[in-house]
């Protein structure tokens, strides 16, 4: 069969077009998109690619696989930004700028239908009576914030069926993180207060928190409840430490700082997030860019990217001026719902804020370049696989190790986007168990673990990953659940029959409690298998300096009569405990301060004779 379609005349096709805007879509003859763009005026924008005029190699490229251009008539400019940005998510075409989607962003939710109502982390569609505070940049960010709420306001964060099911108070309650609303320790009127108060610190209200608090200080002082008064400083010092930690001097406002620094391969662009004048953090993201883009092209087309479709902040500062800045600001306005404002050239508090992201943006760049490409990559690998709302930015694994239940240690190591982050490495002695249940040892490492975490004594993880298989899980789900840590993703990474690499078995904490093997060139796998080495190797490490510890001491120590001083001149005569287990009477009766008497119960306590 003849093909009788008549070959792509861009002369023709451009004669014949309309001059209203629209959004214009380059295909290829296999019926790929090439590239999506918008136009305020179509006619005069889609001929500019095929006049003679000089064009970038990445352009001049793409033209020479094109067949067919197809187009949408909007009614407005801003009509057909946000067509192309709806279009470039969906269809993702390969020589437009495409940013990596985070699917959904992070939230606080406070609910409303309970008698005493439950602060939450929450992702996802925001459905059902209550309150939503955010979007937050990072999971991290809304868990720095809900421990402040806890450790301040002590606002419950248990499920309700935890919290429904309970007869005396919980952990949280023993910690100093809850007033134990479940078994009536605190009256509901007292209870609405520390909601209002939490709500008041949600809008970037805290100074009115402290001016109510310290007049409940005074008060409570004048009544000589001294206790009481206390309690308020407390509450006040803690929030003036938060208050030093995340306001900007000067702002009190809503925005974004937006900045982007580009080799011309990889392009980095880093988004410093302020609401109500607290710093909420950084977001860091590499879009996918065509090989040539300058960075102002970037800028112009990540705003869109992210912004189009979610509500943005009344103010965006950007390190780079764009040319549709007005076209952007209409659109996001359209989509917020409230004037949205681009800047770029900014003074005072804006301008050394907008400097700190570009030296974010550079550093950021600049370890991309380097090893932890790698590591990113990896990530990412893990994201997909998992189905993760976010690229995870912190991963803890937990291993035990022991020796037929001796000396029994844990390790918690940790890695983040640029890979082991030692310095947050911890090492648990494990004590008061059976020997060799690790199921016990497991368990105990991570309440002592979570228990600080939730203190605010360190970082939660986006994943909690653990060496073994279901009944280990079983373990760590457990322990999540007392201490209310339900925005945590928990996954388990059991070996398989042969104990290979690459046969390795993961244990998804879920309803159904399924299970995933991948493959072994499985980037996401890999990365797995590397944090799980690490933690094996430190909890090793761990057990053995124990082990040693222990048989030491038990060599000795355990000997009526040998005491600090003595023992410490056989070591220095012998060089070892193995030396001193080998000598013979005589040669230990040579040992300054050690008397034949004594030489002999050393030598009868490593021959097994009783004195």
């Amino acid at each position: 069969m003849t093909d009788t379609t008549a070959p792509f005349d861009p002369k023709a096709f451009v004669r014949n077009l309309t001059q209203r805007p629209g959004v214009y879509r380059m295909v290829s003859g296999s019926g790929e998109v090439l590239y999506v763009g918008k136009a305020r005026n179509l006619k005069k924008r889609v001929s500019s690619y095929f006049n003679r005029s000089q064009k970038s190699a990445r352009i001049e490229l793409m033209l020479t696989q094109v067949e067919d251009v197809q187009i949408t008539v909007t009614h407005t400019e801003a009509e057909a930004l946000i067509l192309e940005n709806n279009l470039i998510k969906e269809l993702r075409p390969r020589y437009n700028v495409l940013l990596r989607d985070d699917k959904s962003y992070p939230w606080i939710y406070l609910s409303s239908h309970q008698e005493f109502p439950r602060l939450s982390f929450h992702r996802g569609a925001r459905k059902g009576p209550g309150r939503w505070f955010g979007p937050f940049p990072s999971g991290g960010a809304v868990r720095e914030t809900l421990n402040t709420l806890q450790k301040v306001f002590l606002i419950r964060q248990c499920r309700d069926t935890f919290f429904a099911n309970r007869s005396r108070p919980c952990l949280q309650y023993q910690i100093k993180r809850c007033t134990a609303p479940c078994v009536g320790y605190i009256s509901r009127e007292d209870y609405e207060e520390d909601v209002r108060h939490a709500v008041l610190f949600l809008e970037g209200k805290s100074s009115q928190v402290v001016e109510e608090l310290g007049e409940r200080m005074e008060a409570a002082s004048e009544r000589l409840a001294f206790e009481e008064a206390a309690h308020y400083r407390d509450r006040i010092q803690a929030l003036q430490v938060v208050q030093e930690r995340q306001y900007i001097i000067g702002e009190k406002g809503d925005l974004d700082v937006v900045a982007c620094v580009s080799d011309g391969v990889t392009a980095c662009v880093t988004v410093f997030f302020f609401r109500q004048g607290r710093n909420l953090g950084n977001k860091v993201f590499f879009p996918k860019i065509p090989e040539g883009s300058d960075e102002t092209e970037v800028v112009a087309a990540f705003l869109a990217r992210y912004y189009i479709g979610r509500k943005s902040p009344p103010e965006l500062v950007l390190s780079h001026p764009i040319q549709e800045r007005a076209l952007l600001a209409e659109a996001l306005s359209r989509e917020s719902g409230h004037k949205v404002r681009v800047t770029h050239s900014v003074r005072k508090e804006r301008r050394r804020w907008l400097d700190m992201a570009l030296t974010n943006a550079r550093h950021a760049l600049s370890a991309r370049a380097s090893s932890q490409a790698m590591a990113l990559h990896r990530l990412e690998a893990l994201q997909d696989e998992l189905a993760l709302p976010a690229l995870p930015e912190r991963i803890e694994c937990f291993d035990i190790s022991h020796t037929r239940g001796e000396a029994t240690v844990a390790s918690c190591v940790v890695f983040n986007q640029e890979g082991p982050l030692k310095s947050d490495y911890r090492r648990f002695n494990i004590r008061g168990i059976t020997p060799g249940d690790d199921y016990a040892a497991m368990r105990q490492a991570l309440s002592r673990r979570y228990q600080r975490l939730k203190k605010g004594e360190g970082i939660l993880p986006d994943i909690l990953l653990i060496d073994g298989g279901k009944g280990q899980v079983a373990q760590a789900e457990a322990v999540l659940e007392e201490l209310q840590v339900d925005d945590v993703y928990l996954l388990g990474i059991a070996k398989g029959p042969e104990r290979r690499p690459g046969e390795e078995t993961l244990i998804l904490s879920d309803e159904a409690g399924r299970s995933v093997t991948l493959g072994p060139d499985s980037p996401a796998l890999q990365l797995l298998q590397q944090v799980r080495d690490e933690a094996h190797r430190f909890a090793i490490a761990g057990h053995r300096n124990q082990r040693g510890k222990a048989r030491s001491r038990s060599a000795l120590e355990d000997i009526p009569g040998l005491g600090p001083k003595r023992r410490q001149a056989l070591l220095r005569h012998f060089g070892g405990v193995k030396a001193i287990a080998r000598a013979g009477v005589e040669d230990l009766a040579r040992t300054p301060g050690i008397s034949r008497a004594l030489a002999e119960k050393v030598y009868d306590h490593y021959h097994g004779e009783s004195g």
